[in-house]
């Protein structure tokens, strides 16, 4: 369906980089239509800050016609068509019309141009990312699969069926589950048919691509609705398998709680924490704190379950996991050390903290302190309100018992009260590993016992020295 400036367009405006774009690509005698991602957001009212436009010029033409506009360019994927360009402040990116072929073995399709803006819609993923608006003075809205419909239903199809689709790349599975997430969809039928028959492709995708996916997928408005869609499909089966193992997990209690269940509602509850945004770093810990527990189930008399030290197992299955999906090692250590930690604080509730205790709570934390508490607070899932009010209460006096440390001592840099240099001046030493053994000895009594002061730290320091030197 193809019709003249129509109420789809008027809600799509086109800024002045794509009217400058547009005319310029209307004097060399070519067509340019905003395609995609940016129309659909338009639709919805969401801003968008980069373009996406097709054309049928040839890459080496968009070069050309876009040079002289440009602040720059770039041709990283002009094998595939794309050309980049920094148009007055604003990222576009300038695809050749496609009617690729795939080998439905690799995602590397053989690239073939295409003629026609309708058969490169068609190529496309989803119904409501096939919708186009010419740039080029006519402003003609191209809707030729029903996207708008589907837009406005909330339903996510595909152009060509889904089989076809997905064949052609399976990531588009993980794509149908980022957008229930993010644009709060639901899929269309033979859509979810699709995905159940077809999860097994999820393992021609690189490693990389995944992770882009479901970085997407948990900061969206929804992730648990799109993590439920990836296990019920089986597609967690393939990208994330510690995900749908914890369906078959029971909680310590013996009351064979529904970990996977447990562990969405705790995703639910840390997003509802959050006071500065999306937290990539704790919603994947909320989502892995649980996974070392199929691993460390066990069955004992009573009828009952334990998981001990499922806290040291998840740690380290969760840096296994967002190794293999090549996650930076920065957010792989944060997540790791919370789901390491998450079990702490139970200790405080069973016997009262020393000031030492809560020093090594705090030191161990470090800057993850605050993602901590707020992990530790949504772990609480329990439908009894008297238990969930003593947990929450123990919690707040753990908190302050952290203020009012913290305005007694310096606890977010703890350091012995001596360093390095002044061990060597005192006892006389060289650089070496005595200064070290010295160091670490002071900073365990500095935890232990709080600041010392300098002359009992000399003290302390030359009595360790004089037995162990």
């Amino acid at each position: 369906m193809t019709s003249r400036a129509t109420d789809p367009a008027d809600l799509v405006p086109l800024s002045p980089e794509a009217l400058s774009l547009g005319r310029a690509f209307a004097q060399a005698g070519h067509e340019l239509h905003l395609v995609g991602g940016p129309v659909r957001d338009a639709l919805l009212g969401r801003p968008s800050d980069d373009l996406d436009f097709t054309t049928d010029a040839r890459p080496e033409q968009v070069l050309e016609i876009v040079g002289p506009l440009a602040s720059a360019t770039w041709t990283t994927g002009i094998e595939f068509g794309t050309v980049g360009a920094q148009v007055q402040g604003l990222r576009c990116e300038i695809t050749t019309y496609r009617a690729d072929r795939y080998d439905r073995e690799s995602r590397n399709p053989e690239v073939e141009y295409g003629t026609s803006l309708e058969d490169d819609l068609r190529r496309r993923d989803f119904t409501m990312n096939a919708m186009a608006v010419s740039a080029t003075g006519d402003r003609v809205f191209t809707d030729p699969f029903g996207g708008l419909a589907d837009l406005a239903r909330g339903v996510l199809r595909t152009p060509s069926t889904p089989q076809e689709s997905f064949a052609d790349d399976p990531l588009r599975m993980l794509r149908a589950a980022r957008f229930v997430s993010t644009l709060g969809v639901t899929l269309a039928p033979d859509v979810d048919a699709a995905l159940h028959e077809m999860a097994d492709q999820l393992s021609r995708i690189t490693a990389e691509r995944v992770q882009v996916e479901l970085s997407k997928l948990l900061l969206g408005a929804a992730p648990r609705r799109g993590l439920e869609v990836l296990v019920d499909a089986g597609l967690a089966d393939v990208v994330l398998p510690e995900l749908p193992a914890l369906r078959m997990a029971a909680d310590e209690h013996g009351q064979h709680k529904d970990v996977y269940a447990h562990t969405l509602q705790v995703l639910d509850q840390a997003i509802d924490l959050e006071d500065d945004g999306p937290d990539l770093v704790l919603r994947w810990a909320a989502l892995l704190h649980d996974i070392g527990k199929p691993a460390t189930r066990r069955f004992v008399a009573g009828g009952r379950v334990t998981f001990h030290h499922h806290e040291v197992e998840g740690a380290r299955l969760a840096r296994k996991r967002l190794k293999a999906l090549r996650y930076p090692g920065a957010l792989i250590d944060d997540v790791a050390q919370l789901v390491f930690l998450h079990l702490r604080f139970y200790g405080y509730r069973s016997s009262q903290w020393t000031d030492s205790a809560v020093r090594r709570y705090v030191v161990d934390a470090g800057p993850l302190l605050p993602r901590l508490h707020k992990l530790v607070r949504s772990d609480c899932t329990t439908r009894n309100k008297r238990k969930a009010a003593a947990l929450a209460a123990a919690y707040d006096a753990l908190e302050r018992r952290i203020a009012e440390l913290r305005t007694q001592e310096e606890l977010d840099a703890i350091r012995p009260d001596l360093d390095g240099n002044e061990i060597m001046t005192i006892l006389g030493i060289p650089p070496g590993p005595l200064v070290g053994q010295a160091y670490r000895h002071l900073l365990a009594l500095r935890m232990e016992h709080g600041p010392l002061g300098h002359e009992r730290a000399v003290s302390e320091l030359q009595a360790w020295y004089a037995a162990n030197a």
